[in-house]
């Protein structure tokens, strides 16, 4: 029988300098063929948004739609550990709401955690969920729900005063509690003095081979989304010409009455 990961393991990683495998996933096919492989964490990003809703950002997506695609995930996997994402304002008008969006996410959706984006401004918040017992991962630097105070999604901290901020950010989700967090969209030497200075692990996304770990979206790395190309995105296979090709094939021989044969029909 396969043994589900736990926030334990993920820590002993980080202290045996194993790097730690993140993937997003929204639904039960993918989160199996990624359980299957042995992936350490899934996350069950609110980038759905993006790359499944065709939202131009993270903004719109519901607390129920998190739950739903939360849902989905969780029955497609038996070892990796469940992070979902708190979406924008089921956290930040104050902590009652948030430790109730936290968990309705674990109790109706099944996650192992959360994650909630910011530093030392939602600390409390974050101690305060961690204080009913349900594990938190936190965000900083580029952080997607905050694109209208950045200008868009622009490289944080590669001014003096910014990079001493993200610093200030990530002792104050570590000490809040937090058991991991994610360093998104900051140069490579901040993300590894970050990594060196806090105790818990740092998965990077655009942030250099010196965190503890790496997440991307799935969508990204098998050629699925072409809303966005970004720098730290590596595609590792293309399987959106493969599926063109299948549905053109299928519509062809629809128009063309080779589908269904007789060995696709009963008698």
């Amino acid at each position: 029988m396969k043994k589900p990961k736990t926030i334990l393991d993920i820590g002993r990683m980080k202290a045996q300098q194993e790097k730690i495998s993140v993937l997003t996933a929204y639904d039960y096919p993918f989160a199996k063929l990624m359980d299957s492989a042995g992936i350490d964490m899934i996350l069950v990003g609110d980038s759905v948004g993006s790359v499944v809703s065709g939202y131009d950002n993270t903004l719109p997506v519901t607390l129920e739609e998190m739950i739903y695609h939360t849902r989905a995930v969780v029955r497609g996997c038996e070892e990796a550990l469940i992070i979902t994402d708190m979406p924008f304002m089921s956290y930040q008008v104050d902590s009652r709401d948030a430790r109730i969006n936290a968990g309705r996410l674990v109790k109706e959706g099944g996650a192992q955690a959360v994650k909630l984006e910011g530093g030392a401004h939602v600390a409390e918040t974050i101690r305060s969920i961690v204080d009913i017992d349900i594990p938190v991962v936190g965000h900083i630097g580029l952080t997607p729900q905050s694109i209208h105070r950045m200008g868009g999604f622009k490289v944080q901290g590669r001014q003096e005063v910014q990079a001493r901020k993200i610093l200030a950010d990530a002792k104050a989700v570590e000490e809040a509690g937090a058991f991991a967090m994610v360093l998104e969209g900051i140069p490579s030497e901040l993300a590894k003095e970050v990594t060196q200075t806090v105790s818990i692990p740092t998965i990077g996304i655009g942030a250099g081979v010196d965190c503890d770990g790496q997440v991307l979206v799935i969508h990204d790395i098998l050629g699925l989304c072409d809303k966005y190309s970004p720098k730290f995105v590596k595609r590792y296979a293309d399987i959106s010409e493969a599926i063109s090709q299948g549905i053109s094939d299928y519509i062809r021989e629809v128009k063309a009455g080779d589908f269904p044969g007789p060995e696709h029909s009963f008698k």
